[in-house]
């Protein structure tokens, strides 16, 4: 008698040998918060050198006599109407004051601090010279 044919059903292998896993999800992608738009940093003013100083001067051409002091009362680089600055006698007849005041002084001359010049009081701007001839009486 003829030998049977029997079939025999094989069990199905995996195709690779590591184990398939199961399908996962994705997780949804995070939601990143749109960034505002940011102004660029303003750009900073370029360093400015050191300002120029600007000098102020106050020139008298007098003669205030022998062993007499010219002064200068005012308002503004420092001065003040109550106590006079002495002014450096450059030559006989003239007397200066140099300041590098950021504003205008208003001045009027003195002899000694005591003897007010006439007239009325002299105003110079910031960084301009006065040149003048006080007369006392």
């Amino acid at each position: 008698m003829p030998a049977k044919k029997t079939t025999t059903k094989k069990a199905a292998k995996s195709a690779s040998p590591v184990a398939k896993k199961a399908p996962t999800k994705k997780a949804p992608a995070k939601k990143v918060a749109a960034k505002k738009a940011t102004p660029a940093p303003a750009k900073k003013a370029a360093k400015k050198s050191p300002a120029k100083k600007t000098t102020t001067t106050i020139v008298a051409n007098v003669d205030v006599g022998f062993g007499n002091s010219l002064f200068i009362r005012g308002e503004g680089a420092g001065l003040s109407w109550e106590k006079g600055t002495a002014l450096e006698n450059i030559s006989p007849y003239e007397w200066s004051f140099s300041t590098g005041a950021k504003g205008p002084i208003t001045f009027k001359f003195l002899i000694n601090d005591e003897i007010w010049a006439e007239g009325e009081n002299l105003t110079v701007a910031a960084g301009n010279s006065s040149i003048s001839s006080p007369a006392f009486s």
